[in-house]
């Protein structure tokens, strides 16, 4: 890896069960992930995505990018949209810098255009 470098594009379309699934594995069953109805009756377009599986996303990017999950050191993300089930993410980024074998990338997740993830950065160990 070296500065400017991109990493490699991470697409994924959540399925339409997968709110549930990721409900029933974090215990997160906040109503706005696994009801429709609910979801709309608080102005939501329907159940949304868990912000830490589209934040798990970001992750996943940069640890295939750096040959798996021991490599990263660090991440963090600024939330900014709500990503919906059935509609593909794609994760993309590029690496800032390198120095003492540590590759900082900038990376954000988009959804139909809009990010849901932006400013994420990411600190990974590179050999």
């Amino acid at each position: 890896m070296r500065p400017g470098d991109d990493i490699p594009t991470v697409t994924v379309t959540p399925d339409k069960y997968l709110t549930i699934r990721y409900a029933g594995a974090s215990g997160d069953f906040n109503p706005i992930h696994v009801d429709d109805d609910f979801a709309r009756q608080v102005g939501l377009p329907g159940r949304i995505l868990h912000g830490l599986w589209t934040m798990a996303q970001v992750a996943r990017a940069q640890t295939e990018a750096a040959g798996g999950p021991h490599a990263l050191k660090r991440l963090s993300v600024t939330f900014r949209g709500m990503g919906v089930p059935e509609a593909e993410i794609t994760v993309t980024g590029s690496v800032a810098s390198v120095a003492d074998g540590i590759a900082t990338v900038h990376a954000v997740a988009e959804q139909d255009g809009r990010a849901i993830i932006r400013n994420a950065e990411a600190e990974l160990r590179i050999d």
